[in-house]
């Protein structure tokens, strides 16, 4: 079953189940997914899904943060349960020393040699761990790496 008939299962069960909550998170997810096929006129893959997913993820963590700044609680809540229900869809997150193996074969198949050169494991790793690791995390890893 593909990620896309997954996701409109889970909007189906909710509905039934009257969780309204979680059913606006899902809608959300679905609006975003038929926003890029209409715009780009493509039907969405897996990894497209897990694209927009990501995207709303990062797009959350940002919203959580200011809210919570501002003493928001009540909506950093409501942001951190649309978290937890997009995390259901995303593929298995890679443990802390998978992604620092992942870096370094990374940085000795590019040849890297400095952080001049961070453009260029980023570029490998990012197709290879996409979804499956906090980018912003991979990249302070390759950075550590490529300055010693």
């Amino acid at each position: 079953m593909s990620l896309k008939q997954q996701i409109t299962d889970d909007m189906k069960a909710a509905m039934r189940a009257k969780d309204a909550a979680r059913l606006s998170a899902i809608r959300l997810l679905l609006a975003a997914m038929k926003q890029r096929e209409v715009d780009e006129r493509i039907e969405l893959s897996d990894a497209d899904v897990v694209a927009i997913i990501e995207k709303m993820n990062k797009q959350r963590r940002d919203s959580i943060s200011q809210y919570e700044a501002a003493g928001r609680q009540e909506l950093a809540d409501v942001e951190k349960f649309e978290m937890d229900v997009l995390a259901n869809y995303m593929p298995q997150q890679l443990g802390e020393d998978e992604i620092v193996v992942a870096v370094a074969e990374a940085i000795a198949s590019v040849g890297a040699a400095g952080p001049q050169d961070m453009g260029k494991v980023m570029g490998v790793l990012k197709a290879k761990l996409a979804g499956q690791a906090d980018m912003s995390r991979v990249s302070a890893l390759i950075k550590a790496q490529l300055t010693k």
